[in-house]
This record gives structure tokens, sequence and C-alpha cells, in this order.
């Protein structure tokens, strides 16, 4: 597919995760994609790598500026950069509180913020936010990280509302549990790795883990030109999990 010939893009924690494969599957359907990361040093062409922390607005403005000063102009932005967080509502303090939603909510704000004069300049501009089904079904151990996907989602909700008279569409992703290096720490860290899997998997009624390149797809069709009546919609990526409610096996 060739649907993003033309198209400039730029990514959000774009080195590893989704954000990498998103960026990886935006360049190979045509577009010139720039990533920001906290990282970038593994990231090689056709990518363009530009070292930035979501968590600060002059890191990221002057990130911006150069990502689209090297494209020549923004069309799609994917905020896609978060930090995780695991506990209930006594487990994290309030230092963990606000970096968390300092990344995951405000990080969006600053890069949209930064971003928002080139995507005016564009016919074709379009904003994906990685949210969560945390944001919408209840999870255990999940009390801060759930809480910051909730407001990404509100604010995904709120800016397509504010942007859509300028041609700019909003959407979000709304990822189950990912097969990603984050997980992979998370299990990794778990006193039985292989139960912690087993029990993410069998919570999806796929029986599996989505895949970063499955959320990547999903990306790729809210920014495309080709969904330009889609705006303010969040897109289930999860296997399932938000909706269906299947008997268990052999029954």
């Amino acid at each position: 597919m060739t649907d993003f010939e033309g198209l400039r893009a730029l990514v959000t924690g774009g080195a590893s995760g989704i954000g990498r494969a998103t960026a990886d599957l935006l360049a190979a359907r045509g577009a010139r994609v720039a990533v920001l990361d906290l990282d970038p040093s593994g990231v090689d062409e056709p990518l363009r790598a530009h070292t930035a922390d979501v968590g600060d607005d002059a890191s990221v403005r002057g990130a911006v500026t150069a990502a689209a000063a090297g494209l020549g102009g923004l069309d799609i932005l994917v905020n896609n950069a978060g930090v995780g967080a695991q506990g209930t509502v006594e487990d994290n303090d309030d230092a963990q509180w606000h970096r968390v939603l300092d990344v995951n909510v405000l990080g969006i704000v600053r890069t949209t913020r930064a971003a928002l004069p080139h995507l005016r300049s564009s016919a074709r501009a379009a904003i994906v936010n990685t949210c969560s089904i945390a944001a919408t079904v209840g999870l255990p151990q999940r009390a801060l990280y759930s809480a910051s996907k909730g407001a990404v989602l509100s604010l995904t909700l709120a800016m397509a509302a504010d942007h859509v008279r300028e041609g700019i569409r909003v959407n979000c992703v709304n990822p189950g549990t990912v097969d990603t290096p984050w997980v992979g720490r998370l299990l990794d860290a778990a006193p039985d790795p292989a139960a912690e899997r087993a029990a993410l998997e069998a919570r999806q009624p796929t029986g599996r883990l989505v895949t970063a390149a499955e959320v990547a797809g999903a990306v790729a069709y809210l920014a495309s030109p080709l969904s330009g009546a889609t705006t303010g919609t969040a897109l289930a990526v999860d296997g399932g999990m938000q909706g269906l409610r299947p008997r268990p096996a052999g029954r």
C-alpha cells in the first residue's frame, strides 16, 4: 500500500515497541517518518531520529521543530510515548502519580501543542494517540496507569472536537496487553514469569498477547487519508478483551 506517499509523520516513543512498529509501517507505506525518543540510538534509515523527553516542554518544542524542518512539514502525529505503573490506589506515592500523568497525559499535550502549527498547514492532518483498554475496562493492579489512560481517552475526544473544523482528525487506539519490551520486563520481574504470562494471555479472548505490529496497523488505519471521515474514535486492539465474554474453553 502507498496511501502515505508524500506524507510526513512524527512518532513519539518511536525507538521500540508499538512506536517502532508504527514508524516502520508508515515508512513502508510511503511516509517520511521522524522518531522522537529518549534514546533513539537504535533508529536507522529511512527513519529520522530525534532525542526528546516528552516530560520537558523545551525538549519537545526543539525536537518537533527540528523534525518538521527535516521532513518539510508535518501531516501526521502519533503520540505514543508513555510509561507504565502497577499497583492499587494505595501503592503509588504522589511522586509516581505526578510522573506518570506528566508523561502519559501532559506528554501528549506538549507534543501536540508544538506540532499543531505544522499540522494546520496540511490538507490531510491526523493525530493518533496511544491510549489503552485500561481506559474502558477495570484492570487489577493498574489504578495509576488506568487513570492516566482514562485522561488520554477524554483528551482525545476533546482534541477531536476542538480541531475538526481545522481539518485535523484526532483518534486513539486502545491496545490490550501488547507483547513489548516493557511487558517483557514486567514478566521477568514476576515471581513466576511463565505463570504471569499465561494469566495475561488467558484474560484475552484470543488466548494470546497483542503484537506491536497489530497495534501499528490500527494506528495506520486511523492516520491514513483513506479514513478521512473518522475522528473522535477509540479503536480497541485487544483480542476482544473489552467487548467479548466467551464461554470457558470446552463448554
